[in-house]
């Protein structure tokens, strides 16, 4: 009898039936009528008209794709404009754009180390950064979570060594901020350089949106690194790495993700360059994002739940077991609303949540029905939990 060689899928998903762990896709229809809170799109600019005209204009002028590599056929004149915004809007002095943000980090972390270099990572850092540093073949510490002098005391004990410390700006789970400036004066104090990955902090936080780096007023310094995606903020898709013009270079001519991917679609370049012109416009749809943040957080709290205090525009509530916050979440959607689900093994510290993502487009009217929904679903452990 012949072997079955995909028999192990089965056994993998009886464990994670089990467990609870089962995770499906729900396609989503162009009209639904679910008020969102579960997706990354911050400003409202997803389905804006200019943006969706941008992206209808693009992929008429040069095609649906960009038809190879970015060194080859797939790179654009739209490409080299949305690189020289985002760099100019950003504060550095140079910018690449890649396939997804994703792609971006491995970009960087794998480019930008080499075998006997030591890579230094916050232990909540995001997916695409533990599997760059994966790939990277340097030396990688997992230092504990926001903590700076855990960062200075590693980098201390290799003196001299080529290191890159590297940590998400915004964290995805609960929404706070990294130390950045603390973080780069260790750098600095060591000779080592820092990765920023501000994919949920740009279009957020910083002058007018800038990100991270920006209100951490280190944007642009010899040192630094940042990673970003357009597929939050700016609504379309693609991911971008901005520093140095030297380190874009080298990115160029050694990140793998760069030179082997096709270029990023017309349409979802011409998309993101006419949401960081709007935003450039309309600056306050940053601040109106972290005041809808602050806003759901408040009357959360005020009704009992357990919710981490938003840096950006990410909410975390706290639920009591992994069964619970998918049981929530999936009330929610029954009663209307769309809201995140994170649970064990995606949360390393083993606390589930729902989570919130604010929107600059959200009314006053929407935010009230998002926390009523959301204070009626909560299960009676949520409620005893918090009481």
């Amino acid at each position: 009898m012949a072997l079955d060689p995909f028999g192990w899928t089965d056994d993998e998903a009886r464990v994670r039936e089990r467990s609870g762990l089962v995770r499906t896709l729900r396609p989503r229809p162009a009209d639904s009528a679910l008020l969102d809170l579960a997706s990354n799109d911050y400003l409202g600019l997803a389905r804006h008209p200019a943006v969706t005209g941008a992206a209808a204009d693009a992929a008429r002028r040069w095609g649906a794709g960009s038809t190879g590599s970015r060194l080859v056929t797939g790179s654009t004149d739209l490409h080299a404009e949305l690189e020289r915004e985002l760099a100019e809007f950003c504060g550095f002095e140079a910018a690449l754009v890649l396939s997804s943000g994703y792609a971006a980090n491995l970009a960087a972390l794998t480019a930008l180390t080499a075998r006997g270099s030591l890579l230094v990572s916050d232990a909540g850092n995001h997916a695409s950064i533990v599997d760059g540093c994966r790939l990277s073949r340097a030396e990688t510490a997992v230092v504990p979570h926001a903590d700076p002098e855990a960062v200075h005391k590693t980098l201390g004990t290799h003196p001299g060594r080529r290191a890159l410390v590297v940590s998400d700006a915004v964290f995805s789970v609960d929404g706070d901020a990294a130390p950045l400036r603390e973080l780069d004066e260790a750098c600095r104090t060591h000779g080592a350089a820092l990765l920023v990955d501000d994919a949920h902090g740009l279009g957020v936080l910083g002058d007018g949106g800038r990100g991270t780096t920006n209100a951490a007023r280190i944007a642009g310094t010899d040192g630094v690194v940042a990673t970003l995606t357009l597929s939050k903020s700016l609504g379309s898709q693609g991911g971008a790495i901005l520093g140095p013009a030297r380190v874009v270079e080298h990115l160029v001519n050694a990140a793998r993700t760069f030179i082997f991917d096709t270029g990023l679609a017309p349409a979802a370049v011409g998309g993101a360059l006419e949401s960081l012109r709007l935003l450039r416009r309309e600056p306050e749809r940053a601040e109106r994002a972290r005041e809808v943040a602050r806003t759901l957080h408040r009357l959360l709290t005020d009704a009992g739940l357990t919710a981490v205090r938003p840096d950006a525009a990410v909410v975390s509530v706290q639920a009591p077991s992994p069964e619970a916050a998918v049981r929530w979440a999936a009330d929610c959607r029954a009663a209307g609303l769309g809201v995140g689900c994170f649970r064990p093994p995606s949360v390393p510290d083993g606390i589930s949540r729902i989570r919130l993502t604010a929107r600059a487009d959200l009314t006053d009217e929407q935010i009230g029905t998002a926390v009523r929904t959301i204070v009626a679903t909560a299960s009676a452990g949520v409620a005893t939990s918090v009481g």
